[in-house]
């Protein structure tokens, strides 16, 4: 997630939950609070959900620019966490750091092949009027400092001013929500607790403009967005050790999610995610119908860890091929978290061959398994 400014601290969202944010601000099981899943409901859930451990809500794109040298294309990411502190949660005092809320940035310039990011973190009391972050309860309407992400009627509305570029991006709603897993509740391991509150908003439509260094783009037709929200208080199966996911909206309107999560062998502990047809005909995975098999790898110059940037993603809807847009998309956090993943811009074949869409592809564990 190559370039690095800002606060020290630099996670994916499903590390997130995957780490519980253990050994940070005393974010440890102590004190933890037991709020059990219940279903999705809306517009409740837009907001955020403070009793339980872990939320993020995390948009990933790709916009469409015109540049006097030719058409340019940028994949983009971000991402604002929230974390539960439970060893604070009993302290009375308005300046106790209840929550932490996090914000990520990332662009990825396709004909520079370099991936930018920065970062954000800060305390929450919950009390209001002494905090610089902010996570409503009632819709999403995020605040961290000069970062924000804003539910309105109809869409959103990110403002996101980095070091070395910013995102001033609106989204606007043209499906459905996607409730996934079980209208909303989705596992994620073979335990019945392992599951998140889970919901997507693909095919979001993309104005604004994104600027790299001292150049602005004004982001053009055919711009397209995907959202997630998720929240839970589990952490993952003690046995997975990472895990590959993707989001793709496909060029006819339709929506595909598919996930796995490995075990230190490298085999499948669990798998999962969702195709909604154009005309909203929505079919979830069930366990074992999703099987990633890696067909090219990357390694990396930075950390030399190898990763596999194309993969053959079989599902019930087709046998899909995915390819990074650009091999190098890693993240490295060591100095921080220790976390080392590769997020980044992906297309998306169907088993003729035929490109039919575009989105994003996760992959955690790769450099050294998740300390869970």
């Amino acid at each position: 997630m190559t370039s690095r400014t800002g606060s020290p601290f630099n996670l994916s969202r499903r590390s997130l939950l995957a780490t519980g944010l253990v050994g940070l601000a005393g974010l440890s099981g102590a004190g933890q609070v037991s709020a059990l899943p219940q279903p999705v409901v809306f517009p409740r859930d837009y907001g955020s959900h403070p009793d339980f451990r872990t939320e993020w809500w995390y948009i990933t794109g790709y916009a469409n620019a015109a540049d006097p040298a030719g058409a340019r294309a940028f994949g983009f990411q971000l991402t604002f966490f929230r974390s539960r502190v439970a060893a604070t949660q009993d302290m009375k005092s308005v300046f106790a750091a209840r929550q932490l809320i996090f914000a990520h940035a990332a662009l990825t310039d396709v004909r520079g092949k370099k991936l930018w990011h920065d970062q954000r973190i800060a305390r929450s009391s919950g009390a209001g009027g002494f905090d610089v972050a902010s996570a409503s309860e009632k819709d999403t309407a995020i605040e961290l400092r000069d970062w924000s992400l804003v539910h309105h009627n109809g869409g959103y509305t990110a403002t996101l001013p980095a070091s070395d570029f910013s995102l001033e991006l609106q989204f606007s709603e043209t499906q459905a929500v996607l409730l996934q897993g079980d209208q909303g509740l989705s596992r994620k391991g073979p335990e019945l607790q392992q599951v998140s509150h889970y919901y997507s908003q693909p095919q979001l439509a993309v104005r604004g403009n994104v600027r790299l260094k001292e150049q602005k783009f004004d982001v053009g037709s055919g711009s397209m967005a995907w959202l997630d929200h998720e929240w839970s208080n589990e952490l993952l199966h003690p046995d997975a050790t990472g895990w590959d996911w993707i989001g793709m909206n496909l060029d006819d309107g339709s929506a595909l999610t598919a996930f796995r999560l490995r075990d230190k062998a490298g085999n499948a502990l669990w798998d999962g995610g969702s195709f909604r047809s154009p005309k909203g005909g929505l079919y979830v995975f069930s366990r074992g119908e999703v099987v990633f098999s890696p067909q090219r790898s990357w390694k990396s110059p930075l950390t030399q860890t190898l990763y596999p940037v194309e993969w053959i993603v079989r599902t019930p809807a087709d046998f899909y091929t995915v390819k990074a847009v650009i091999d190098n998309q890693e993240l490295d956090s060591r100095a921080s978290t220790g976390a080392i993943y590769w997020e980044g811009l992906s297309d998306l074949f169907d088993s003729n061959g035929r490109r039919v869409g575009r989105g994003y592809l996760e992959m955690t564990g790769y450099a050294h398994p998740l300390r869970l």
